[in-house]
């Protein structure tokens, strides 16, 4: 019985979506640019391209029995989270604000008025549609983020319900309270260009308390499966990233290109300072270790990308890039058993970024004199933490509950390619 139920969940959630869906609206074009909607239909396609590039990348680092498993649990979630996105998602987190908290999930319930007529109240030059695409990719991403933490033990179904719940109760809270001109976060001044709190903290945060709640790993092989796929996916990534961070100035304008030429900066300072250090400490300059540091800059840049200036952007690479690699070399020798190291690299790597946001972002940075955007910063810092930790621990609970979470010994020996999709390299 219970293997029917996720095809009977689909079924009506598709009947649902056919009976109550809105079309989509006038076609009336004043007030849309053609440059800013072009870009941000690229921009769109960028971030939707770095799910396959996290495949890739955590897919590279595991071992070769669950290389398969591993790159569908980022992959299936472009599936998963773009139907949730326009049944209810972006209303949770775009909908008329409830206390700044979350958005009222009847206000674009199935897209309705969600048409090609800018909406203003968040993107007047752009068609709303096309601005709820944008924001999708980022729902898509965050969950599979996560994935890294607890590869190789966990049970496909059990995750995908993980996911749903994830996006549903933390991520959608999280985006309403930052980026809705009425949430909580953004009515403090709290600053997020693009992601950092949102996406990577939450992600990381929600990566640690599902290390720690699935446990260790029966066999821990340390031997990554395939190095060129790392290299791949953080090649991808890389790309991508460009339009998660420069997309975010939701135009072709000035804060696209700084936010672009951040990126950039930020990524290579971080991928040079971690070969650097490592060859400080007299070990070799691997190419893992440069393909960490590369992401750790592009975690670190995402928050403050349209906020600094270049210098400020080699600086926020360098110290993230320092910060992370001693945080993996410290939590290793911890009993969590992150496997992908999500936590000290997306957790701390979105923290030091929000930290030094508030600390460098111009005119309302401490650097400038600034003490309230600070102390905002840090307040935001713990309550995103201590809810994305906490809430995310109750739906790993609520998942073991109602599905098992994790694979049995037996599954886990043969490895997840073959107990989980019957496939294999």
């Amino acid at each position: 019985m219970g293997k029917r139920v996720n095809f009977i969940v689909l079924s009506l959630l598709v009947l649902l979506a056919l009976l109550f869906s809105a079309d989509y609206g006038s076609y009336d074009l004043d007030g849309i640019d053609s440059g800013d909607t072009a870009w941000m239909i690229v921009a769109s396609a960028f971030v939707l391209l770095m799910t396959p590039g996290l495949a890739f990348f955590y897919g590279g680092m595991v071992n070769r029995k669950s290389v398969i498993s591993t790159m569908l649990q980022s992959f299936v979630a472009l599936g998963v989270i773009s139907v949730l996105w326009v049944i209810v998602g972006f209303s949770l987190a775009f909908g008329d604000s409830i206390g700044g908290i979350i958005g009222n999930p009847l206000t674009y319930m199935n897209f309705k008025n969600v048409g090609v007529a800018p909406n203003p109240e968040f993107a007047g030059t752009i068609p709303f549609l096309l601005f709820a695409l944008f924001q999708l990719k980022f729902a898509i991403i965050t969950p599979a983020l996560i994935t890294g933490s607890f590869a190789e033990r966990i049970r496909f179904r059990s995750y995908i319900l993980f996911m749903v719940l994830f996006s549903l109760f933390i991520y959608s809270p999280l985006a309403h309270m930052t980026w809705h001109p009425d949430g909580l976060f953004r009515n403090w001044g709290v600053l997020d260009f693009a992601g950092g709190t949102v996406v990577h903290m939450s992600a990381g945060f929600a990566a640690l308390a599902g290390a720690m709640y699935l446990g260790k790993r029966r066999q821990q092989v340390e031997l990554p499966a395939n190095i060129p796929y790392v290299i791949l996916g953080t090649g991808l990534l890389w790309f991508g990233w460009f339009g998660f961070n420069a997309g975010s100035a939701l135009a072709a304008n000035g804060d696209a290109v700084i936010a672009f030429a951040n990126t950039n900066l930020a990524s290579a300072t971080a991928m040079i300072t971690w070969i650097f250090l490592d060859r400080f400490r007299n070990e070799k300059m691997s190419a893992l270790g440069a393909c960490i540091g590369a992401i750790v800059g592009l975690v670190a840049i995402t928050p403050a990308a349209g906020f600094v200036n270049i210098g400020q952007s080699i600086f926020i690479g360098f110290i993230a890039a320092i910060v992370s690699n001693v945080a993996i070399r410290r939590f290793n020798r911890t009993a969590v058993d992150d496997t992908l190291e999500v936590f000290p690299s997306h957790g701390v790597g979105g923290i030091v970024g929000m930290l030094l946001t508030g600390i460098l972002a111009k005119e309302v940075g401490l650097i400038n004199g600034q003490t309230e955007t600070m102390l905002y910063h840090i307040l935001a810092l713990v309550i995103v933490a201590i809810y994305t930790f906490g809430g995310s621990w109750l739906l790993y609970k609520v998942t073991d509950l109602l599905l098992p979470i994790r694979v049995s010994e037996d599954q886990e020996e043969r490895g997840l390619d073959s107990s989980q999709h019957g496939e294999g390299l």
